[in-house]
Formats: C-alpha cells, structure tokens, sequence
C-alpha cells in the first residue's frame, strides 16, 4: 500500500511506443511529510499521516500547530490519514518516485462545482419539443407522480439541485510515467476536481488480474467479439 497528497494540473496527451494517444491527468504529488504515526498497542490501528503543502504559521490555530511541533515538522495546509503498512517513521519524506510506471491507483477528489442545476444538467434528462404544447417548460423537470396514490413523491426522484462538490474516486488507473524532479505523476484518464484541485493518490483496492499465454487478449466467451476460434461466429467464418 503506497499513498501521496497531490494537486490536479491539468490534462494532456502523450504517445505511446505504438503511436497512439494516450489521455492523462498530470498530478503534482508531493513532497509530503510523516507527521504522524499510529500504532496497534496505543490507537487500536495502524495508520500513517501525511501532511503536504506549506502555510504561513498565522494561517494555522494553536492546536494545529501544537500538533506539528510536536512532530517536528513545518507548518503544513493538509493532513491526511492513510491505511499505510510501509516501514515509516514521523519525519520521512514521501515524494512521487514513490509510485513507477505501470502502476494502478486510486485518485479520490473534490468535484467541480456547478451550483444549483436542473435536472438536464444535472441527470441529464430529456427535455421536451419546442414546436406546440410545451410552453416556456421545454427544460423543466415535469409530472413528478401520481397525486391520489401514492400522494407523494419516493425518495431518490431526480430534480433540480446543488451539483458537484462531492468526494469522487476513480479506481484502477494506471501510472503512464514519474518524474522525481518534477514532483510529478502521470496518470491515464480523468481525475475528479478543477485545476489545481487537492487530490490523494494511493494503490488501488482492485484486483488486477493478468491474462498470460496465448489466451491473452482473447475471450472464451463465445459472445465476445474477441472468440475468434469460434466456428459459428461470422467474423471467424470469413476469415
């Protein structure tokens, strides 16, 4: 289990070997600092946390600051708390080159937010015909059910509201490149979050399973359009 606070800087693309373009999220990871170590014998678990990112003192209450003193570290603007079995001890420096190409992760965010929405942008619903009958309510969210039975609307019924700003994570993504000297991990896809977002990055919780040998890329699911060796299949009868 490998863990590191970081912030959203953008998106791009790359290349790979094969020449195809590959969609990343460029993620400043680190550097971040052990504040603090928790242990079986005195918390009942096993824990490590991180801070990251410098603040002046002034920004910080007396507690938070009695909390890094402690520690022996500067002043810090986030703390996060991590299931981490690593060999760490308060003071060690976790920095990007912590994660390796090929690796997947996790990356949990903030995201956007869009205020108050309705319900196309917001649950993308229809909306209604602009020629005859629909009136200035072509985007409106309409009947919501039924008012003799059952005489309310049920729990979870989409409609308009506050969109975004929720604790997204998007699992299995995995590392294109690290760069020690930039801070720096490149992950494939989309991450939560505007630029400049704070995300967390650790391994992933997915199993990953490896097709190995001859069967690998191929399906044994005669469905698949991959099962090439499937006779009845028309794709392999016109090969």
């Amino acid at each position: 289990m490998k863990a590191i606070i970081g912030k959203k800087v953008g998106m791009s693309q790359i290349f790979d070997a094969d020449g195809k373009v590959i969609p990343v999220t460029v993620i400043e990871a680190g550097p971040c600092v052990v504040v603090q170590k928790k242990t079986v014998e005195k918390d009942g678990y096993k824990a490590v946390q991180l801070g990251y990112e410098d603040v002046p003192e002034r920004k910080l209450t007396k507690g938070e600051m009695g909390h890094l003193n402690k520690a022996g570290v500067s002043p810090k603007k986030h703390l996060k708390e991590f299931d981490l079995d690593a060999e760490l001890n308060v003071g060690d420096i976790v920095k990007a080159d912590t994660f390796a190409a090929g690796d997947h992760v996790d990356v949990t965010g903030v995201s956007k937010g869009h205020g108050y929405a309705g319900v196309i942008k917001r649950h993308g619903a229809h909306r209604l015909k602009e020629t005859h009958g629909t009136g200035p309510v072509h985007r409106h969210a309409g009947s919501m059910g039924s008012g003799t039975d059952p005489s309310r609307i049920f729990k979870g019924k989409i409609g308009a509201g506050h969109m975004g700003v929720d604790q997204v994570t998007i699992m299995n993504l995995d590392v294109v490149k690290v760069d020690p000297e930039l801070n720096m991990i490149v992950v494939r896809g989309a991450v939560p979050g505007p630029k400049g977002g704070l995300v967390t990055v650790r391994t992933t919780k997915k199993t990953i399973l490896e097709k190995k040998g001859e069967a690998a890329g191929i399906s044994a699911n005669p469905q698949k359009a991959s099962a090439r060796v499937n006779p009845q299949k028309a794709s392999a009868r016109n090969k």
